[in-house]
């Protein structure tokens, strides 16, 4: 189980790491789970203990390529989001940020 300990370290990820990094440590999960499930299959063992280890890797694949679709939709997001506040600029008002009728010219 400590694989699923893992996944929570590395998708929830400080604001230190940077998506791709995130994502590549989840790909590297992903990795050796499926490593993991070769090498069940090449055992021989039909054992239902051997088949639900299959089941719970299958899983924990499964989970986190829905933490890799969750990332990138937030990524998406606020791709989006950074887009959109940059095409509507905030509006003067007239203190810090001086409207054309609220403007004070100094010259030296």
């Amino acid at each position: 189980m400590s694989t699923i300990s893992s996944i929570g370290n590395a998708a929830g990820g400080g604001t230190s790491s940077s998506v791709s990094s995130q994502i590549a440590a989840l790909n590297k999960q992903i990795d050796k789970l499926e490593q993991q499930l070769k090498n069940i299959a090449t055992s021989g063992d039909n054992s239902k203990t051997a088949d639900d280890e299959k089941k719970m890797i299958q899983s924990e694949i499964q989970m986190i390529e829905a933490q890799i679709a969750q990332i990138l939709a937030q990524q998406a997001q606020k791709a989006q989001q950074k887009q959109s506040d940059a095409s509507n600029p905030q509006p003067a008002d007239g203190i810090n940020r001086p409207t054309d009728s609220n403007q004070v010219d100094v010259y030296i």
